[in-house]
């Protein structure tokens, strides 16, 4: 499973008290009680290739908000696609949704920022987000967004909302039983995914440790198109 997540820039701890944050453990909690298909983490790594080549699908629909075409997104070209879709955020709104994901705090959004972005849109399932989804062409990478919700939901075995160390190391052992490294690779993965080192993962920090893992870092812009 790729690359460790700590290298590069060192993530801004998370606000776990914002209303965004909130609401995106209160999805995930609702989306818990309907279960999961995964069987094994193995079964999350077999669907590596596929979501890999899927989120990078999602480059056509990053450089339509990348208006100055600079690799990032600020508040402004972010504003400005919404305007253009026709959805009405607040100034306010825009920010907070802007700060929950641009977590290095370059002022601007990056392309792994950005995934993870489209993928919690996915998730709140807002009326008026769901109109914003349409307009902006996200039909085909629903499946890819619902495998990833299952993921995290096979993960949370106490469906809170939130991963622990011991449910990560569940999940590993659940798959590589008898291995004797069984718990430190799952120690291992969970670090990957802590990043603001409070005990506990979130929906968006395990998106954030995925486009890692499949290969999709913060140093997009230097890939070859």
């Amino acid at each position: 499973m790729g690359g460790v997540v700590g290298r590069g820039d060192s993530p801004r701890h998370s606000s776990p008290a914002s209303k965004l944050e909130r609401k995106m453990v209160e999805a995930m909690q609702q989306r818990a009680q309907k279960g999961t298909s995964l069987k094994s983490f193995n079964s999350v790594i077999m669907k590596f290739p596929k979501i890999d080549e899927s989120l990078r699908n999602c480059r056509t629909i990053f450089q339509q908000f990348d208006e100055d075409s600079n690799g990032e997104i600020d508040q402004e070209e972010l504003k400005h696609c919404f305007q253009k879709l026709d959805i009405s955020f607040t100034d306010d709104e825009i920010k907070d949704l802007f700060e929950a994901y641009d977590i290095y705090e370059h002022m601007g959004m990056k392309f792994n920022e950005f995934i993870v972005f489209l993928c919690l849109v996915y998730l709140l399932n807002d009326p008026l987000v769901s109109e914003a989804r349409k307009r902006m062409g996200l039909g085909n990478l629903e499946p890819t967004f619902e495998t990833l919700v299952d993921s995290f939901v096979f993960l949370d075995k106490n469906k809170d909302g939130y991963v622990s160390k011991n449910e990560m190391i569940q999940a590993i052992n659940e798959t590589t039983a008898g291995e004797r490294s069984s718990g430190r690779i799952g120690v291992k993965r969970f670090e990957e995914m802590d990043w603001d080192k409070n005990g506990t993962v979130t929906f968006k920090e395990f998106l954030f440790a995925f486009t890692r893992w499949v290969g999709i870092g913060d140093n997009e812009d230097d890939d070859e198109e």
